[in-house]
């Protein structure tokens, strides 16, 4: 089994990466998340200069922030700084685009997006469209060295729903799930083994990579802990973070959302942020990085354990196995700023699957 690092992405994200990679770490996925964390390109393009054969991901890319022709020149400037080992992962949008009140778009928009970038790669001509009009684009000149469009780069796709993972199929992309109970991620990748056997893939084919946040924790320590509270409350306030969108903005649900104590006072609380017109700004300030002091007393240790791989040593390992035994290729463990130094932990858990 793979063992990857997910960072919500900083400009000197490399030092990170590095170390996962002396580590044994075998991926690092960066968040392309404007207005919360830094650009992922820039930092993947230091990372690349700075390791030698560790993989380097978008983790993932929304294709409405990105113009297909950027995106393929990005993708190959990297693949120049480390030819063979650059992934493209790519959703429909949930931190990205909420952050800015929008909802996901449309998994039609999300393949016609993938299939431009993929045709521009192949340095073939491809139909763009731009401000109401239909143009052809290609690269210009892929003979100079300036870029690397022959060695490939890897597909993988953020897909919980049954469309995206039927297009995950179809692509044989890679597939990227975020799991915090087990038994949940289980059944989503039971979901995704079945969409890529219909699709006629062999199933070992199949590369499917596990997202998650947690903390190791040591003997009678709580799940929320100040350091529980830093590496994997951020998990669990993402379920107040969602809950509120769907409340308070009226976006359709991701996930059926339970009615908790926490949830409604959360969902009451964020009535009070400002601007009305606007309250998404206040709600995903932090997201994925950080849990506000504000929001706290929401964010209880049965929440942070049941969101996050939070538990012993023995127990993480037990749960990251099952994992394994159930089809999931990778584990990635997302690192929260501020609190790199875990990687120290979660190494020694890899090395213990090595």
């Amino acid at each position: 089994m793979d063992f990857g690092i997910a960072l919500p992405t900083a400009a000197d994200s490399w030092k990170v990466v590095k170390r996962a990679e002396e580590l044994g770490f075998s991926h690092a996925w960066f968040y392309d998340t404007q207005m919360l964390s830094a650009d992922c390109f820039v930092a993947m393009g230091a990372a690349a200069v700075n390791t030698s054969c560790i993989r380097l991901g978008t983790g993932v890319l929304v294709p409405s922030n990105r113009i297909a022709p950027v995106t393929a020149n990005a993708l190959a400037t990297l693949n120049q700084l480390a030819p063979g080992r650059i992934d493209f992962g790519v959703g429909t949008g949930f931190t990205a685009r909420r952050a800015m009140g929008f909802r996901a778009i449309k998994v039609k928009d999300m393949e016609t997006y993938v299939q431009q970038v993929y045709g521009l790669l192949r340095r073939e001509t491809v139909e763009f469209e731009m401000e109401g009009q239909r143009k052809k684009i290609r690269f210009l000149n892929p003979e100079l060295p300036l870029f690397n469009t022959k060695d490939p780069i890897a597909l993988h796709f953020s897909a919980f729903g049954p469309r995206t993972q039927a297009l995950t199929a179809r692509l044989k992309a890679g597939w990227i799930d975020f799991v915090g109970k087990v038994e949940n991620g289980v059944r989503e990748v039971e979901a995704m083994r079945g969409a890529w056997s219909k699709a006629g893939h062999a199933m070992g084919d199949l590369q499917a990579t596990a997202f998650a946040l947690g903390c190791v924790l040591q003997d009678g320590e709580p799940a929320n802990s100040d350091r529980a509270m830093a590496q994997a409350g951020p998990r669990a306030a993402v379920m107040l973070h969602r809950a509120a969108d769907e409340a308070l903005a009226g976006l359709k649900p991701g996930v059926a959302m339970l009615s908790t104590p926490e949830i409604d006072g959360y969902i009451e609380f964020a009535r009070g942020f400002r601007p009305e017109d606007a309250r998404y700004l206040e709600n995903h300030r932090g997201h994925l990085m950080f849990v506000k002091d504000e929001e706290k007393k929401f964010v209880t240790a049965k929440m942070i354990a049941e969101t996050s791989f939070t538990a012993s040593e023995t127990e993480i390992k037990t749960r990251i196995e099952a994992l394994r035994g159930a089809g999931y290729t990778q584990f990635a463990i997302q690192l929260v700023p501020g609190q790199e130094k875990a990687i120290e932990e979660w190494g020694r858990i890899r090395k213990a699957f090595a």
